[in-house]
């Protein structure tokens, strides 16, 4: 019967701890598996991120691409489809009501994407919206505002 007095490991589950630096007869005495000198030898070696033991490292060998325009403009996207999901005909849309619906974050500025369909009449007011957007609110009675 198995109890808590006998129980014991698999046969070999466990490993007895590395001992380093104990006499030559351990096979790990000496220099304690850290070679001769240099830097990786001493005590509190720490290595940067990236080094690479003086060879080149590899984010300065890579060349440099591109460019990243710090003045870009980046647009939260709302469809069509959202909107004539979460909102009733004749109703103003504005930015502030997307934020406030949680379909945009606040601080960006919005652009309508023609993606979807609307059978209601919206009055849209955003800082951007694409010609076929356009037309869709237009033909289903509604108007379109670009604010700034």
């Amino acid at each position: 019967m198995l109890t808590l007095a006998n129980l014991s490991p698999q046969p070999g589950s466990r490993h007895a701890k590395k001992r380093i630096g104990r006499g030559p007869g351990s096979g790990h005495g000496k220099t304690a598996g850290k070679g001769h000198k240099g830097a990786r030898a001493r005590a509190g070696f720490k290595s940067k991120p990236g080094f690479e033991g003086g060879q080149m490292p590899l984010q300065r060998r890579l060349p440099k691409r591109g460019f990243t325009n710090p003045f870009k403009r980046v647009y939260a996207i709302v469809s069509l489809t959202q909107l004539e999901e979460r909102f009733a005909g004749g109703q103003e849309i504005t930015k502030e009501l997307l934020v406030a619906e949680n379909i945009v974050k606040g601080g960006m500025p919005v652009k309508i994407l023609a993606n979807g369909t609307v059978s209601k009449p919206f009055t849209v007011k955003v800082e951007k919206i694409s010609a076929q957007a356009r037309v869709m609110i237009e033909k289903a009675g509604g108007t379109v505002e670009e604010v700034s």
